[in-house]
């Protein structure tokens, strides 16, 4: 099995969109896939097709699978520490370790995702970053961007701070961000900085999964 840690720079620059594309084209290869999200916040009970873990299990193939998908959900739209405490909840790192070392343990399948939350130094829990999650289970990271100006300050910083940790980094994938500068020249520029990991374009108009399936998958 092939499994790897979805992780972004920061917030809202397409980790679940980029994790969907990748299963659904690894499925289409009559490979078989799985994903999980361990903590998730904004979540809406009432409208759980709109969230991310919804997102993930139609990539699946199994619509209905958000909740295994994402076993601890919070409705606030902020870090998932804060989230859970306004319900009354406190989120322990070991915790999560447990839930993603049980679930990977569990697997049989061609390629596991495990997606964080927000960026890679965002709070998880009270005491804790994405970060520390990461490190804990050593798994291969798939790293998500955006391409807005500032993107290769934040890129190269995650760059650092996770293989400070001796994590291998599987491939970069730049996601086009509205009203960014032009993908390509940012992509070329980072690609002067970054000659370690594989560095795949995410335009607007629709990723290629097909390419980042044969890097991760070799």
């Amino acid at each position: 099995m092939k499994a790897f840690f979805v992780a972004g720079t920061g917030t809202d620059l397409g980790k679940t969109h980029i994790g969907c594309k990748l299963l659904e084209a690894v499925r289409n290869r009559d490979l078989k896939v799985d994903a999980f999200k361990p903590v998730v916040s904004g979540f809406d009970p009432e409208a759980p097709e709109t969230s991310d873990p919804a997102r993930l299990a139609v990539a699946l193939g199994r619509p209905d699978a958000w909740a295994e998908v994402s076993p601890r959900r919070y409705r606030a739209p902020l870090a998932p520490n804060l989230a859970a405490r306004l319900e009354g909840d406190i989120l322990r790192m070991d915790d999560l370790i447990a839930d993603c070392r049980a679930w990977l343990s569990g697997r049989d399948v061609d390629l596991a995702l495990v997606e964080g939350a927000g960026g890679v130094m965002s709070p998880m829990t009270d005491e804790a970053t994405n970060l520390d999650l990461m490190a804990a289970l050593g798994l291969p990271i798939l790293l998500v961007a955006g391409s807005y100006l500032g993107t290769a300050s934040h890129l190269l910083t995650a760059l650092e701070v996770v293989r400070a940790r001796s994590l291998t980094v599987a491939a970069i994938v730049v996601s086009e961000s509205l009203d960014a500068p032009d993908l390509d020249q940012t992509v070329e520029m980072l690609r002067a900085f970054e000659r370690r990991a594989p560095i795949l374009v995410a335009p607007r108009a629709g990723l290629d999964a097909g390419e980042l399936a044969d890097v991760l998958l070799g």
